[in-house]
């Protein structure tokens, strides 16, 4: 059969619930399909359409023109609708069309087009015809009365960026859908892959149904690097989302070396806020406890330690499921083992070629190149990685050439040592080829961007890779980017930002040290990130307050880098910076036991450096520990802090540490000292003139006017206090500050007031993230509610802050407490119980809301 080139458009059909259809048919099943087959042949016949193959009730057909195959998709559905089906049935059949250009083979099309078509289809309900933007933008307007419907953008289950998608409308039947069966509106934070997977069908089916299994509670991926690992289960557990209604999670590791950070990176996923109560893993347990979720956790091996948290999640969450890989098992007793073997000789051409069209979109495979590309593959093991290193250089080299290149470089089997396994070796072999291609510049380039962990910015990049002005960055990166060896990745709004595969960074490190350096450029990577932290630490108390926490988010791994590799050298000043600068971060951003674990650690190996470097780390370990409720320990670390500060003359943060030694002299109940520190801290900084930080005194002053019943004092210290933080774009700082007016309007009984502060305040809180202001804002609502005759709503708001509060570990003040039960006080015990125990239940989004709703 001789396929048509170029421009193609693809349908792709199956039947929904086909096995469970089958199995009511019984022995009419294979007429029933029979009877399928034959109305869409002859729909599909009638407008030219090229049968490209099928598989159980599936239908894979090519169209020269995209009217056309919307023309026989729309013939097709209205016949199976008009068919009288033996004993009632309704066969509903999903569709799909997409518009490429596959490549055509003895055996068919191969190539990414052909993935999309696929991952169209599955999209589809029974009965609904799904097409891309590039069908849609090719089909004729007014085709056979047929319209259509704009879908918008979704992200297909192949993981890929947005999709547009479209509706084919036919009149006269259905065209009322759910939505596409996408991932959007699951619960997953799977990230979005540059490409398809391409094969692994077999290993795919065997995955999934090995997870779906009732006896299986975690599968691991195992194998070398470079076997593809990672992309099969995350195509894997993608292809799941449907199945596990409580969420598909990604826990990705490769930037992780400490086995205790992974129940704090699993937390951040799966947004559990550290406890003072209870253990973090008690909280992750708790959090997990009923779902029906699966967890993959990428490059387990580089924290095999904990895989005794993993045992530990199963034993205590038995609807939990889990997806892992590593270079070897984690020998727990759950454990099913898949190993990941290399690509089918197919596939891997398969893989090679699409991968070179990506580059070259004129490459095909001739009767001259095919032997070729074969035997690159087999040289290469079908290692995933070193395909696509190999095809990338199909834009600079002819197969040929590139297999003459491998011939050349790579050692023979006997060879090799005794101690390493060959597909690894290959592996490093084809990596170390790649890098061999490189010019001198380049490979110099690559190896000092693997100073970075988790990826870089192009400004980073220079002023590390390239401080001493030798190499030209930009035409380097793109090279490398070109070359596989660089990928890009995801950055902070318009940042652009690129990142390496582990193995390939791993590899590029060996080659930093070979070439003498490796300790230089951690110097600089450790001073850049700690110029950053000090950029950030001051950028959060500006303007932009949420776009540096999202970007000291993104740049964690190498802040955390940057302090190890600073320890580890010895520079204790470089370290003491990035700690004192981080402090801020890890409070306001969910990171407090880590921060304060670290913290702790560093201030024990530097003890022999100067107090005046150490003060700044230790001022930060006080206020994390103070948020953690350990106030006693806080304020003597927070003293000692002081002490050097003044001794420094350095009045900024001599100003900072009042504020926060005043804040928890107030929760110790020393009202007097707690005044007397905080007016002392306005006093510096309003000489100061640092109007940013003076809102804090002021909020903090008006607290304790407050709690001592001086209304107007307390009024006027929040008033200016807002004024301040909005002026400076602090929303953390404006959302504490409304939440203490709206206090202050209930004691006054103004409650409209209070309404509208309350209502401002939660909003802020909400975009924040603070989880005490939430907790605040949802008890003035409570008391609000009950001022307003509406004691259901106040115990449900008050039990949804108290879900609030025992989540995040935040106890509620004495007086905090006594305030909130004097205004509750009406209420029946029993009546108020029951209310709370349901507010409890209230899903946080959904509390907020109801606490918004005033109706």
């Amino acid at each position: 059969m001789e396929l048509p080139s170029g421009t193609i458009t693809l349908l792709f059909t199956d039947i929904e619930g086909s096995t469970v259809l089958a199995e009511r048919a019984g022995d009419a099943w294979p007429d029933l399909l029979a009877e399928h087959n034959r109305i869409l042949r002859e729909a599909f016949a009638a407008h030219e359409g090229v049968e490209l193959g099928t598989e159980g009730d599936a239908f894979f057909v090519g169209f020269t023109a995209a009217g056309s195959a919307a023309a026989a998709a729309a013939d097709a559905q209205r016949a199976l609708a008009a068919h009288a089906w033996p004993e009632g049935e309704v066969v509903r059949v999903r569709m799909g069309l997409h518009t490429g250009e596959p490549t055509p083979t003895d055996d068919g099309y191969v190539g990414l087009d052909m993935h999309r078509a696929a991952r169209v289809a599955a999209a589809a309900h029974g009965a609904q015809v799904l097409l891309s933007q590039a069908t849609r933008d090719l089909v004729p307007e007014g085709l056979d009365g047929l319209t259509f419907r704009d879908l918008g953008n979704h992200r297909l289950k192949d993981l890929s960026g947005p999709q547009r998608l479209h509706q084919l409308c036919i009149e006269g039947l259905a065209a009322d859908f759910p939505p596409p069966r996408t991932i959007e509106g699951r619960v997953t934070n799977l990230p979005a892959q540059p490409t398809p997977l391409v094969g692994r069908k077999a290993e795919l089916e065997t995955v999934r149904g090995l997870l779906l299994e009732d006896g299986t509670r975690m599968v691991t991926l195992t194998g070398p690097g470079g076997t593809g690992k990672t992309r099969l289960a995350l195509q894997a557990a993608a292809d799941l989302v449907d199945e596990f209604p409580d969420g598909v999670y990604g826990v990705l590791l490769a930037a992780i070396s400490d086995p205790e950070l992974v129940p704090l990176e699993l937390a951040r996923v799966l947004g559990v806020v550290e406890s003072s109560s209870v253990s973090l893993i008690e909280a992750l347990q708790a959090e997990l406890r009923g779902r029906r979720a699966l967890i993959l956790f990428d490059n387990f091996e580089h924290v095999g330690a904990a895989a005794e948290l993993l045992a530990g999640l199963l034993a205590a969450c038995g609807r939990l499921k889990m997806l892992v890989t590593s270079r070897e098992s984690l020998r727990i007793a759950a454990e099913r083992q898949y190993p990941v073997l290399p690509l089918a000789e197919s596939e891997a051409v398969m893989l090679f070629v699409e991968r070179a069209r990506a580059l070259r979109p004129d490459f095909m495979l001739t009767d001259d190149t095919a032997p070729v590309v074969t035997e690159i593959c087999e040289r290469l093991d079908g290692l995933p990685l070193a395909i696509e290193l190999a095809a990338a250089w199909t834009k600079v080299l002819p197969p040929a050439a590139l297999l003459q290149r491998l011939e050349n470089r790579l050692e023979l089997p006997a060879a090799r040592g005794r101690d390493v396994p060959a597909r690894q070796s290959t592996l490093r072999e084809a990596i170390a080829w790649s890098y061999d291609l490189l010019g001198d510049e380049e490979r110099r380039l690559h190896a000092r961007l693997s100073a970075f962990m988790g990826g870089f910015g192009f400004e980073a990049a220079e002023r590390v890779a390239g401080a001493d002005g030798e190499l030209d960055l930009l035409e380097g990166i793109a090279s490398l980017v070109d070359r596989s060896l660089l990928r890009e990745a995801e950055g902070v709004g318009a940042e652009a930002r690129f990142a390496m595969l582990e193995t390939i960074r791993e590899f590029a490190r060996e080659q930093l040290a070979q070439h003498g350096e490796e300790a230089e450029l951690l110097r600089r990577h450790a001073l850049e990130f700690a110029r950053f932290a000090e950029e950030a630490d001051a950028g959060l108390r500006g303007d932009d307050q949420l776009l540096w926490f999202e970007r000291l988010e993104t740049e964690h791994d190498n802040l955390r880098a940057a302090l190890d590799s600073s320890l580890a050298a010895g520079d204790d000043e470089t370290a003491l910076r990035l700690g004192g600068a981080l402090g801020w971060f890890w409070y306001a951003h969910g990171h407090a036991l880590e921060g304060s674990t670290r913290l702790t650690e560093l201030l024990a190996a530097t003890k022999g450096a100067p107090e005046e470097l150490r003060a700044g780390p230790l001022y930060a370990l006080g206020v994390l520990l103070d948020q953690r409720g350990e106030p006693e320990q806080a304020a003597e670390l927070v003293q000692r802090s002081l002490a050097v500060f003044r001794e420094q003359g350095d009045r900024e943060r001599v100003g900072t540490a009042l504020n926060s030694l005043g804040s928890i002299r107030r929760v110790l109940g020393d009202f007097e000292a707690a005044r007397s520190l905080l007016e002392e801290s306005l006093a510096i900084r309003r000489e100061l003139g640092d109007e940013a930080r003076m809102a804090s005194s002021l909020s903090n002053l008006g607290i304790v006017a407050f709690e001592q019943g001086d209304l107007d004092d307390a009024e006027a210290r929040f008033v200016e206090a807002l004024e301040l933080d909005r002026a400076h774009g602090n929303e953390w700082g404006a959302g504490a500050a409304l939440d203490n007016l709206s206090a202050v309007a209930i004691e006054r009984g103004d409650y409209e007031r209070a309404r509208e502060l309350n209502h401002e305040a939660l909003a802020l809180a909400e975009r924040v993230g603070d989880q005490e202001l939430i907790a605040f804002g949802l008890e003035k609502a409570a008391v609000l509610a009950a001022a307003g005759g509406q004691d259901g709503r106040a115990a449900r708001l008050a039990g949804a802050a108290d879900a609030v509060r025992e989540a995040a570990g935040i106890d509620r003040s004495a007086f905090d407490g006594e305030w909130l039960d004097h205004h509750l006080s009406a209420m029946t015990d029993e009546e108020f119980e029951a209310g709370r125990v349901a507010g409890r239940a209230l899903e946080p989004d959904d509390a907020l809301r109801e606490a918004i709703d005033d109706e």
